[in-house]
């Protein structure tokens, strides 16, 4: 019994990094036309850090980008195509294209999943130290926002907490790969020691 390498974080931090890299831009941009463009500037401070903007477009941002880097290093059609090259199949879906649009379905339904898994671990941190600020929101909502949410909702815990959701993911992701690499070799070390003592004792009976 073999199975499909398909994972649910297939994208890593590559996602957040690239919507947190786009989402810096209006920022930037600010700090030089803020003078002449005010309506600018109410655009950048709405994509702020902790504005309800800001957060919605972060998630669809990690979401897309997740489905970008997926359909990027990962092929359905050739994977099908390899599989019935070398005789794998799926039981019970046909070899070629049906199993290409099996695996398809499933891939889509993994990375959004793991989208959604992204962005919450990079938006509890960052709600954490100063919450969502659902009070900022325009007209009636964010008054009713205001008076009714919890304010730990709204300004946060107050927790210092020193590192981000894509910096956890980092520091997670290479830890991880230090113990494979560490299992990696201890397999190939005991082989090899294996291999050796073979060597030994067909010497000897030879």
């Amino acid at each position: 019994m073999t199975y499909l390498p398909l994972r649910v974080n297939a994208g890593g931090v590559i996602p957040p990094i690239f919507a947190s890299s786009l989402l810096t831009f209006p920022g930037t941009i600010d700090l030089v036309v803020a003078k002449r463009f005010t309506s600018f500037d109410r655009l950048a401070k709405a994509l702020s850090w902790g504005e309800p903007l800001y957060t919605l477009i972060y998630v669809l941002l990690i979401i897309l980008f997740a489905f970008f880097y997926v359909g990027i290093v990962f092929n359905p059609t050739e994977l099908a195509d390899n599989m019935r090259k070398y005789g794998g199949f799926i039981p019970g879906i046909r070899p070629g294209r049906n199993t290409s649009e099996h695996i398809n379905r499933i891939l889509r339904r993994l990375t959004f999943v793991g989208g959604v898994y992204l962005a919450a671990v990079c938006l509890l941190p960052e709600w954490m130290i100063a919450g969502i600020h659902l009070h900022h929101l325009p007209g009636a909502l964010g008054t009713w926002f205001d008076e009714h949410m919890w304010r730990f909702v709204l300004e946060g815990l107050n927790v210092s907490f020193y590192f981000g959701g894509t910096s956890l993911l980092i520091v997670v992701g290479v830890a991880m790969d230090t113990v494979q690499q560490i299992e990696a070799q201890l397999v190939m070390r005991n082989y090899e020691g294996f291999v050796k003592k073979g060597r030994l004792r067909s010497r000897r009976y030879a």
